[in-house]
């Protein structure tokens, strides 16, 4: 089955693991399913998404295994990115920058998210994480313009 790069990472965004089941890569994709799991059930994210939405941030706190939850950004960007690569173009490059400096601000936004207060609240271990996508994904859309233009100009002389 052929599916496109938006329908990869809306996948992946979903479940890391099931952009890799569609498109027939079975042993990646039940790899990433089952880290996800073991990650989850370990770090109790599930539990501490629940408490963040329902606005008990002490409780998602107290949840929280913060060993096991640093890993979950890593696996999460990396299948995402894989299963974006299976479905983009082989001629693009530097695709894998935004996804990895994600990663990094996301394990970042985890260390940070006990002592990061937006308006003067602890938010919890989800919001937190969540909005440290924003500067990984623009540093890493805006490494990757430069580093292409960059190899673009060298090219011409």
């Amino acid at each position: 089955m052929h599916i496109g790069k938006f329908e990869s990472i809306m996948w992946s965004i979903a479940f890391p693991g099931f952009s890799q089941l569609l498109t027939g890569h079975y042993i990646k994709g039940i790899f990433f399913v089952l880290s996800e799991v073991i990650i989850n059930m370990n770090s109790d994210f599930n539990l501490a998404i629940m408490f963040s939405f329902i606005g008990d941030f002490d409780q998602a706190y107290s949840v929280t295994d913060f060993q096991w939850l640093l890993f979950y950004a890593c696996l999460y960007f990396f299948a995402m990115w894989d299963g974006y690569r299976t479905a983009m173009p082989s001629e693009e490059k530097l695709s894998f920058l935004p996804f990895v400096f994600s990663a990094y601000f996301v394990t970042v936004g985890v260390f940070y998210c006990t002592k990061f207060k937006l308006f003067g609240t602890l938010i919890g271990p989800v919001f937190i994480p969540m909005l440290f996508v924003i500067p990984g994904l623009v540093i890493g859309f805006t490494l990757r313009a430069i580093i292409l233009k960059v190899s673009e100009r060298r090219s011409f002389v």
